[in-house]
């Protein structure tokens, strides 16, 4: 039904990606369960900032990713595909869980 990815990218930081919904499972709310998941995996890594990037195309991702807290930043990988990049600062994992 989805999918996504998390990585180290080094000190504290993580990188979502891959984050994707097949076309016959999207409804409101199901990518952003997904991502939810995700970030909850980066505080428990020990994670105070995740990136990710995408495509010109998916503007619907975007207005995703701005609606949850993510902000637009400068590129910071080679990805060729990606036009967009964003940033998310978390909790600790000893504070409290993440908000919607």
């Amino acid at each position: 039904m989805g999918c996504g990815a998390l990585r180290r990218l080094g000190p504290g930081a993580g990188e979502i990606r891959h984050v994707w919904v097949d076309p016959g499972a999207r409804r409101p709310g199901f990518g952003r369960r997904i991502l939810d998941g995700l970030e909850q995996r980066a505080v428990e890594r020990g994670f105070t900032v995740v990136r990710l990037d995408t495509h010109t195309t998916l503007t619907e991702a975007r207005e995703t990713y701005r609606a949850c807290g993510y902000t637009e930043i400068p590129r910071y990988d080679d990805n060729v595909y990606a036009a967009h990049w964003f940033e998310k600062r978390l909790p600790s994992a000893d504070r409290e869980p993440l908000a919607r």
